[in-house]
């Protein structure tokens, strides 16, 4: 019996690796900007973006030179020695976000686990915590990535079962109160870890004074704020950072995903001098971290996010699509949530699952992903056009009445 070319791939995929992902049944094999092509070379509109990766679209031509020249003149060095872009790249990021120091690493998880180490030893060396007894109070809901420390404090059971025995030091409360946030808070807290918007969680936006009055908390109580934007920094909600719609500045910062360009995994924590002190030679490091290459595209993708007005293409066209979708009036859909190019859509499960209206979209050329089980997540590179906006409102809109008829 003869195998198309897709499950080829496929099959090869589960052949030698762990089904872990449970991917969405097509193989891709090219891209440009916001469309993918898959082995048979159909074409696909990606409203995924790799989770805000590729939020300057594919092969973007400017990253692209950059990764060309770079590479052919400088790739890897250990940081036991200085580079010619590395400081370079630390000035912008740091003067784009209102911070003094950065560290670089590669994964947004990495830089997780660095925002986590420097919040604890802040703890002790500056707050005079008692040792071993430092606190972090996070998010019910929240995602910040997948390493043994991280899922210890999941509200997925799923993240963390059979992964014991467990990191211990952190509380969680419900996420959108700040109320909740404050009943925890005693002589060991830390620092408050959480995202803007909850994006794994089913881009869950909490209210409008939520985050000004985490601020006010952790300032009252000499407690760390501190904001993981891996998915929602960077330009995704309309704003270069999501904690900019709510006027306050956080005590340390997490970024990711997109300063990579689409290109290289490149993930940083920010933070004050004050803070970022006690990061001494032999306290933390990694081997890719701010490598010559990341560094330089880096510095390059947070230039073009402002040199082609990407922020405000989210804004705008992320209000445009989100009202497109309310004015559906779709029995299927439950909800619609999100800020900028980051729109969740909640679907009433009694007409159709997630996954099964992923894959139906799938087949019209629009390549999406669900979370929660019902709820379909809209993120399209930064990159794309209104034209581009009309024809997946088109798509969807005629999905919809099918599967309601």
């Amino acid at each position: 019996m003869t195998i198309s070319k897709q499950q080829h791939f496929i099959d090869k995929e589960l052949d030698f690796g762990p089904d872990n992902y449970k991917p969405i049944p097509v193989v891709l094999s090219k891209a440009k900007g916001v469309w993918v092509w898959d082995v048979d070379n159909n074409k696909y509109l990606d409203m995924m973006s790799a989770y805000s990766a590729v939020s300057h679209g594919h092969s973007h031509p400017e990253l692209l030179k950059v990764l060309h020249e770079q590479s052919s003149r400088l790739a890897l060095t250990s940081r036991a020695f200085y580079t010619d872009t590395l400081g370079s790249f630390l000035e912008t990021i740091t003067s784009l976000s209102n911070f003094d120091m950065a560290l670089p690493m590669n994964s947004g998880a990495e830089a997780v686990e660095t925002a986590i180490k420097e919040a604890r030893r802040w703890g002790y060396r500056s707050k005079n915590i008692k040792s071993g007894k430092a606190e972090i109070i996070v998010a019910d809901g929240n995602f910040h990535g997948r390493t043994t420390t991280i899922i210890s404090f999941s509200s997925s059971p799923n993240s963390k079962e059979d992964f014991g025995p467990l990191t211990p030091g952190f509380i969680s409360v419900e996420f959108g109160s700040a109320k909740a946030i404050g009943e925890m808070i005693n002589d060991n807290t830390a620092a408050v870890l959480i995202e803007p918007i909850q994006g794994e969680g089913g881009i869950i936006v909490p209210p409008e004074n939520y985050l000004p009055e985490v601020r006010e908390l952790c300032t009252k109580n000499n407690v760390l704020m501190i904001l993981d934007e891996v998915q929602s920094g960077l330009g995704r909600t309309g704003k270069m950072f999501a904690f900019e719609h709510s006027n306050i500045q956080p005590d340390g910062l997490i970024l990711g995903k997109a300063l990579g360009g689409g290109f290289m995994p490149v993930s940083c924590f920010l933070s004050s001098s004050e803070v970022m002190q006690w990061l001494t030679p032999g306290s933390h490091g990694s081997t890719f971290g701010g490598n010559p290459l990341a560094a330089a595209i880096g510095k390059r993708a947070l230039e073009l996010l402002e040199e082609e007005s990407l922020i405000e293409n989210s804004r705008v066209l992320g209000e445009y699509f989100k009202n497109a979708l309310i004015e559906m009036k779709s029995e299927i859909i439950l909800d619609v949530r999100g800020k900028g190019l980051w729109i969740g859509v909640e679907i009433d499960s009694n007409y159709i699952s997630g996954k099964e209206l992923s894959n139906l979209l799938l087949k019209k050329g629009i390549l999406s992903k669900e979370t929660h089980e019902t709820v379909i997540r809209f993120a399209p590179p930064l990159v794309i056009t209104k034209n581009e906006i009309d024809w997946a409102i088109n798509i969807i809109k005629e999905t919809l009445k099918n599967i309601s008829s």
